[in-house]
């Protein structure tokens, strides 16, 4: 699990996980990269089932730390993953990812085998991942990029008695990881919070979303690139659609004033809370677990939420 970062954003190739302009999907080097070395490979030989991060195991034999190096979730989320026309499900891109990836996910009718087990408990609280929650819990959901890093944002905040990261706003059910990393599926890369309004309001968890991240960057946020890191509020409540649409036109006011985001507009969804799809186990409070690698791709744009 130690090495996954380096999977999203591996050190020294195009700045951060940007493709160069003049990089193209003729490129016949290009494509095997992303053969050789999409998402799955990545998450499976590093996300942390095979014990990579000691260096020892199966999986520190095989052949995958080559693979990762030369393609990983950055080549194939660059070259396939949304940025070039894939969700559209047409278009060049979304060709050359059936070739790849074998034609579009068409999802299961039950979890994900490495979904979190029902009886899984969070990590930092120990309070229960899934659903019923207590008596005057409310829920929020947001996608802002990188569910690692958009759950380390929140977890550890006092009031928030669960969290857990997922997909959500596509259009197949139970999608893996690999199935998102296609640009295909439509889903979103989100963390929903279950908290104590008593304790921490929706307006402060708002407030965290508008500053900790850039909604200027349609389908990016840093190096990160692909529908799945799309900015959006999935609200479960009247009052919750009122209030992010509120602080979404003060937050654009504030961009202009300050010129925090050169010009550019908002982009953020702010739609019905969609169904949530459990992530697999390894990505639930990824940051908080021994042995993780620091990472985050979010870009904050430096500018504060009015009052």
């Amino acid at each position: 699990a130690s090495l996954a970062p380096v999977a999203r954003a591996p050190a020294g190739l195009a700045g951060r996980g940007r493709v160069p302009r003049g990089a193209r999907l003729r490129s016949p080097v290009a494509l095997a990269l992303v053969g050789a070395g999409s998402c799955l490979l990545a998450r499976s030989f590093v996300g942390g089932s095979l014990g990579v991060s000691t260096g020892t195991g199966r999986g520190s034999r095989l052949p995958a730390m080559a693979l990762v190096g030369a393609g990983s979730c950055l080549l194939a989320r660059s070259f396939v993953g949304g940025a070039l026309g894939v969700s559209a499900g047409t278009g060049r891109g979304a060709r050359v990812a059936r070739a790849v990836f074998g034609g579009p996910p068409a999802g299961r009718d039950t979890p994900i085998p490495d979904a979190p087990a029902p009886d899984a408990t969070h990590f930092l609280t120990g309070n229960p991942m899934y659903p019923p929650w207590p008596a005057g819990m409310e829920e929020a959901m947001f996608g802002m990029g990188c569910f690692w890093c958009s759950e380390n944002l929140y977890m550890a905040k006092e009031g928030i008695y669960s969290s857990q990261v997922g997909y959500a706003g596509g259009d197949i059910n139970n999608p893996s990881y690999q199935d998102v990393c296609t640009g295909m599926s439509g889903h979103n890369e989100v963390v929903r919070i279950v908290y104590d309004p008593k304790v921490i309001t929706y307006g402060d968890l708002l407030k965290v979303f508008w500053e900790r991240h850039d909604p200027t960057t349609k389908n990016q946020q840093g190096g990160d690139r692909g529908t799945q890191y799309r900015s959006g509020i999935y609200y479960y409540s009247e009052a919750q659609r009122q209030l992010a649409e509120t602080t979404r036109d003060k937050y654009q006011d504030e961009l202009e004033a300050t010129k925090a985001a050169k010009g550019r507009q908002i982009s953020t969804e702010i739609v019905p809370a969609p169904t949530f799809f459990y992530a697999e186990g390894y990505h639930q409070q990824y940051d908080a677990k021994p042995g993780s690698r620091r990472y985050c791709g979010l870009s904050p744009t430096g500018a504060k939420l009015p009052a």
